[in-house]
């Protein structure tokens, strides 16, 4: 009995093995042998302050420099703690709320307290 898949676009089982990857020979569909890692384990982006240390949802953390907020003409001060931070993705990763509103900032401007 082979041990080869049937294709997953057609459902035909006249596949075979070219290299690293599985061919279909009746709609020509290419699919890799290894599968691929799981979903799970890609999203979790790591992400460190400036120090190098991990951080995590909950965590206290200070500002490292002052840092002036666009469009306004609030400054958020060097040594302000931030407590229970919430890490999201995209260029800001780290959302947390202070006493002058909700901000996100970028984990490179911030240490584990």
């Amino acid at each position: 009995m082979s041990t080869i898949p049937a294709c997953p676009q057609c459902g035909q089982e006249n596949t075979y093995q070219d290299g690293d990857n599985y061919v279909c020979a009746d709609c020509a569909h290419e699919w890799p042998m290894v599968a691929a890692a799981a979903a799970d384990d890609e999203d979790e982006a790591v992400v460190k302050d400036a120090n190098g240390t991990v951080l995590k949802d909950g965590d206290a953390v200070v500002l490292i420099k002052d840092l002036k907020v666009k469009g306004s003409s609030t400054t958020l001060k060097m040594g302000t703690k931030v407590k229970s931070i919430r890490l999201v993705g995209g260029d800001h990763e780290v959302d947390c709320k202070m006493d002058v509103g909700n901000y996100m900032l970028k984990a490179c401007f911030l240490r584990k307290a």
